[in-house]
């Protein structure tokens, strides 16, 4: 059986998305998670757990909040449907799997997108085609004007109700009211 995919995304580099992704992988069992960042020559995957459990690294963050296995994939715009790919295989064994990136979720598509807003004025370039994919947005004020009527709105500050959402739609196949 596939695993879920659950794809956050974010409008801003410090916006919350290895946040909202800890807050996901404290509460399910046995996931996996892929951290994405963009590189301009080369693609790597990396799986060593010393470097993935540095102190700082988000994917040391993932570890700690109890993701099964965490997978650090760089790489360039040319090379990410293959890298994307191929990381989703190696975790394909577990029951769900935390992908961080915009880029990434792009390319996959997931099963339900989280989108992390952050501050509007600084959203970098592409974020607002993520946003337009998003089942669920969280935001510090208010909602962008470009949330998706289907998406479900949260506030930072309601980190719970949105997570007792998310389980909710994993347990229900995906399926909105």
């Amino acid at each position: 059986m596939k695993p879920i995919i659950i794809g956050i995304g974010g409008g801003h580099s410090g916006a919350g998305k290895t946040t909202m992704a800890c807050e996901i992988l404290k509460k399910v069992e046995g996931w996996g998670a892929i951290k994405f960042t963009k590189t301009s020559f080369y693609s790597s995957i990396t799986d060593d757990q010393e470097v993935l459990s540095a102190k700082g690294k988000d994917t040391g963050r993932m570890l700690e909040a109890g993701a099964e296995k965490v997978l650090w994939v760089q790489s360039s715009g040319n090379e990410l449907s293959e890298a994307a790919s191929m990381a989703v295989q190696m975790l394909s064994n577990l029951p769900g799997i935390v992908v961080e990136g915009n880029s990434m979720i792009e390319i996959l598509p997931p099963d339900i997108v989280v989108f992390v807003a952050g501050v509007k004025e600084r959203f970098k370039p592409g974020a607002e085609r993520v946003l337009g994919m998003a089942d669920i947005v969280i935001t510090d004020k208010e909602s962008p004007q470009e949330v998706p009527e289907r998406a479900e709105r949260f506030y930072t500050a309601d980190v719970e109700r949105c997570m007792r959402y998310l389980l909710e739609r994993i347990k229900k196949g995906f399926i909105t009211e």
